[in-house]
């Protein structure tokens, strides 16, 4: 009895933990939308870096999980930039140093880094 005891609160608490990442990751997810949507809604000259570090700092602070998820929507659409660049080589926002950029600003606001600091001068709130 007492090791059935012991092994039920080891599963509850282990599956527990899961619950609690795959939430993380959602609320991060939904994170990562908000700052991709507000970033298209502003349509404001050089904010992307801005908004790409908001969304990756917002939902890094909701946990292991948000940060997990930050860094999945992040690495999936630097390599869809990488297609897009096949088509629209040259235009503002492709290239080569765009997605570095990119990846440089995700990174910063998954490591807990104010997002304020790639935010461009007069983009309203």
């Amino acid at each position: 009895l007492f090791t059935g005891l012991i092994f039920c609160s080891l599963v509850l608490g282990v599956s527990s933990q899961w619950y609690s990442f795959i939430g993380e990751a959602a609320q991060g997810a939904w994170d990562m939308y908000r700052a991709y949507s507000d970033m298209i809604e502003a349509n404001y000259k050089d904010s992307d870096k801005y908004f790409h570090a908001r969304g990756n700092y917002d939902a890094a602070q909701r946990g292991p999980g948000g940060a997990w998820a930050a860094k999945v929507i992040s690495d999936a659409r630097k390599r869809s930039q990488r297609v897009t660049d096949l088509f629209k080589y040259g235009d503002s926002g492709h290239g080569v140093e765009d997605p570095k950029a990119d990846q440089a600003a995700n990174e910063w606001g998954r490591s807990g880094k104010d997002p304020n600091y790639f935010r461009p001068p007069g983009l309203p709130d």
